[in-house]
């Protein structure tokens, strides 16, 4: 068995944590800004119409993520304001299409998530261990330039020698490419790479495909068959505090 020398984290619930209630208020920000710079340039809809454009852009862009890929996210924000009326995104200025985006994305800061307990401790103690460092991550609603910025602002880029955002590469976990995008940036092997994540299909499936180890988070998903052998990891822990531990184990080849 080779030696391992590459760690790789999912994000969301995993390094950070968010709620639905956290999702809902970035949502309506994001509807309350689009409906004013929409009225600015004299467009007025009502506000049950862009919350259900805005319901069928998340449907939309899910569709493609469950194809293993994604899209970018000015094309996220394009397809929103199409569906608020059909051909609306040619009409407007560049500049209004710009400042949609923006709000889209810094809603993120008006109601961030917040970073477990456990976030520094863990990266220390993978980076003590000489491992090289990456993040692979699914971007859902806010895109990758804003992750990096809200990392960056308290401190845990440098921990990560690659960061992977799936609006950035038009891949989505758990496609085999992403991940092996990821361990190659890393200078490293699938089979002498470990990836820690909270979702059984994106983390553990996608990284067990492709010969990573495997450590799940539990708590937020369950597999859809506890039997398939593609959904066991490598370890399993309670939260990430416990994920330090399961790394060293791996490492020196202990048995979970």
């Amino acid at each position: 068995m080779p030696a391992i020398t590459a760690v790789t984290f999912d994000l969301w619930q995993t390094l950070i944590l968010d709620n639905r209630e956290l999702g809902q208020r970035r949502a309506q920000v994001r509807l309350d800004g689009a409906r004013e710079l929409l009225l600015a340039q004299g467009e007025e809809y009502d506000p049950a119409g862009i919350r259900e454009a805005y319901r069928g852009c998340y449907q939309t862009c899910r569709a493609v993520r469950n194809t293993n890929r994604d899209v970018s996210f000015r094309r996220q924000v394009e397809i929103f304001i199409n569906l608020i009326s059909d051909g609306l995104a040619e009409r407007l200025p560049e500049t209004t299409i710009a400042e949609i985006e923006r709000v889209y994305a810094e809603s993120f800061f008006v109601y961030p998530p917040v970073f477990h307990d456990a976030t520094r401790a863990t990266l220390e103690a993978v980076k003590e261990l000489g491992l090289r460092v990456g993040l692979i991550s699914n971007t859902g609603m806010t895109p990758g330039y804003t992750f990096r910025e809200f990392l960056g602002q308290h401190g845990f880029v440098d921990y990560f020698q690659t960061m992977i955002f799936s609006d950035e590469v038009l891949l989505a976990k758990p496609s085999d490419e992403i991940f092996l995008m990821t361990v190659q940036a890393l200078g490293a092997e699938p089979g002498a790479s470990i990836h820690i994540g909270d979702h059984v299909t994106n983390d553990v499936v996608g990284a067990n495909r492709v010969g990573m180890k495997s450590v799940w988070i539990k708590g937020f998903y369950e597999p859809d068959d506890p039997n398939d052998p593609e959904a066991q990891a490598d370890a399993a822990v309670d939260d990430l505090s416990g994920v330090a531990d399961a790394v060293r184990r791996l490492v020196n080849g202990q048995p979970d």
